[in-house]
């Protein structure tokens, strides 16, 4: 397929993603324009996307995610925006979905992805992520990301909303003390989001809580189907919302 006559700006935002960057920035080389937004990475990520001429590279300090994500998309130079995160991958199939839809007449100034987690090289089929899917593909005119949201980030979208038909890789899971790290980090961030909000961890959150988020992605999500994979997705995923209110009562101290 050729490229789209309605031009389109891949976006990005990094933080030491050497294990990513390449890949990632390839998979996007049928964009216009590709944009990432580094926080200053530790590792070889800059030099990296630096060896590719077509990118703009711009280092900027994290503050938190909805903020650089906004200013990322305040760079992008065409109304179509597509914006992954590193550890995602557009399938050929996907990426003639994209251009299809930007090129024909249709109402949605937004679309949904559907996405497959890949636990390593191998997909994870429930454990929560069945129903996964996020904005990926909108006009920026039409857009604008909620403030009060510092992490898993919300968009508003002005307009009518789809959803592709073909799903994006999600290669979230690395390793266990990787993905841990992740859990942990966006469960401490909530918190600073709850907490801006005025609400306070009780004692009861630290064993609920948790337990309930295990108790439904492992047994009501079907994780246990995913055999081992699904144990630890889920054992995981409720040591981030203990992490949240591990911080929580920390910040309100």
């Amino acid at each position: 397929m050729n490229k789209a006559t309605h031009k389109i700006s891949a976006l990005l935002i990094t933080f030491n993603e050497e294990n990513n960057i390449n890949e990632v920035l390839a998979n996007l080389s049928f964009a216009d324009e590709i944009i990432v937004v580094d926080s200053y990475s530790t590792d070889k990520t800059i030099n990296l996307i630096k060896e590719h001429k077509n990118v703009q590279l711009i280092c900027r300090k994290f503050i938190n995610y909805t903020d650089q994500k906004r200013y990322a998309l305040e760079q992008a130079n065409h109304d179509w925006v597509l914006f992954l995160d590193a550890d995602e991958r557009i399938t050929p199939t996907l990426k003639n979905e994209i251009l299809e839809v930007i090129n024909n007449p249709n109402k949605a100034v937004a679309f949904y992805f559907q996405r497959t987690f890949m636990f390593k090289s191998k997909k994870l089929h429930f454990s929560g992520w069945q129903s996964d899917k996020n904005y990926r593909l909108f006009r920026k005119s039409k857009v604008s990301f909620n403030q009060d949201r510092i992490v898993h980030e919300t968009l508003v979208v002005n307009g009518l909303s789809g959803t592709l038909t073909n799903k994006l890789l999600h290669y979230s899971y690395k390793s266990y003390d990787d993905y841990k790290g992740k859990m942990l980090k966006y469960g401490k961030m909530k918190a600073r989001e709850e907490f801006k909000k005025g609400k306070k961890a009780r004692w009861y959150h630290f064993i609920f809580r948790p337990f309930y988020k295990f108790l439904n992605h492992y047994i009501i999500r079907l994780g246990i189907l995913d055999g081992k994979k699904g144990f630890i997705i889920c054992y995981l995923n409720a040591l981030g919302v203990w992490a949240r209110y591990k911080e929580l009562k920390l910040l309100q101290s």
